[in-house]
């Protein structure tokens, strides 16, 4: 690993170190997911403070450490400010944070990952699309990129509709995943379908921020 590592990426996890500092976990173009360190970040005034927050995409400049990275420099790309001035929408999207931070590993090619979660982030705050559909695309593709979406399921009692719509999602790469509609009346049947798939792939894994979603 290179002793200095610069590279864009999301910031999936954000939390308190001592009485300064922040750790962050950022999924990364180059490296994949990592932990890093953003000294001073929790001081007022810190040019860290925002850049560090949860969703934030940026051009990160890290120091390679012997467990860890430490953040030199951040040039911010995208905040999602949107996302923290809308309640669902918020909690929509710590929900795709966390199954991205499930979905990956460390120091892995994850790259097709960021790209998805920095689209469907953007199509969270988009009026065309309903969170229910960003969701539901979201989780069918999260399995395929995994390698883990199951394509025999889709011989029991499924619409040819659904069908197409999953074999066009297979095809398609992580950017332009939203490009493809699917009619409200066939959403329910899909939905069905990415559970189906979510629950198989990370073993019926409870995740926190669903639990939250499930209460609106």
């Amino acid at each position: 690993m290179a002793e200095f590592l610069n590279t864009s990426g999301i910031v999936l996890k954000s939390s308190p170190v001592n009485d300064f500092d922040r750790r962050v976990v950022i999924l990364t173009e180059k490296a994949g997911k990592i932990a890093a360190f953003a000294n001073g970040a929790r001081k007022q005034g810190s040019r860290f403070a925002a850049s560090t927050d949860l969703f934030v995409f940026a051009e990160f400049s890290l120091y390679a450490g012997r467990n860890a990275f430490t953040i030199r420099e951040v040039n911010v790309k995208n905040y999602f400010g949107e996302l923290r001035a809308d309640y669902e929408a918020a909690l929509y999207g710590m929900y795709f944070l966390e199954v991205t931070e499930k979905a990956t590993v460390e120091n892995g090619d994850d790259s097709d990952m960021l790209v998805l979660l920095y689209q469907t982030l953007r199509a969270l705050t988009h009026p065309v699309y309903s969170k229910s559909l960003v969701r539901t695309i979201f989780e069918l593709k999260t399995v395929m990129i995994s390698g883990t979406f199951n394509t025999a399921v889709l011989e029991g009692g499924f619409s040819d509709t659904v069908k197409r719509y999953a074999e066009v999602l297979y095809r398609t790469p992580a950017k332009s995943v939203y490009g493809y509609a699917l009619k409200e009346e066939f959403l329910s049947e899909a939905q069905i379908l990415s559970a189906r798939e979510m629950s198989a792939a990370f073993e019926g894994y409870e995740f926190k921020s669903l639990e939250m979603l499930k209460t609106i």
